[in-house]
């Protein structure tokens, strides 16, 4: 399974922004799918999750109100649509795929995709 990250950038303080993760390869709705973001010098931290079978989603507190993950199952592409970003946003966001219902930890990950990088300015 390969995993390809896109629409990271640069964004203004309280501007928005939607990424993107395409799957490829051996496809299939028994995975769920996460965000997870890295700072610089920072451990990789939980960001979103989606089931592709039932659609449960879960969020960290730090991007309840302001993420949302979503699913294009034909498309094999799941999203995290982040909205009233800040500054503490600023990190490589990466995308992973897993198995559970909604897995928030690391080792629950397989799959890796490079990241994408989101820059959000003051």
């Amino acid at each position: 399974l390969q995993l390809v990250e896109s629409g990271g950038g640069l964004a203004q303080d309280g501007g928005s922004l939607r990424l993107s993760c395409a799957a490829s390869g051996r496809t299939t709705s028994t995975y769920a799918m996460g965000w997870f973001r890295q700072a610089p010098g920072k451990e990789r931290l939980f960001v979103a999750a989606i089931n592709l079978s039932s659609g449960t989603t879960a969020i960290a507190d730090s991007a309840k109100g302001r993420f949302s993950i979503s699913r294009d199952s034909a498309k094999n592409t799941v999203y995290l649509r982040m909205n009233s970003l800040n500054p503490e946003d600023t990190a490589v966001y990466y995308c992973a795929a897993g198995y559970g219902v909604v897995p928030t930890k690391v080792h629950e990950y397989v799959y890796w995709g490079q990241g994408t990088q989101v820059t959000v300015s003051s």
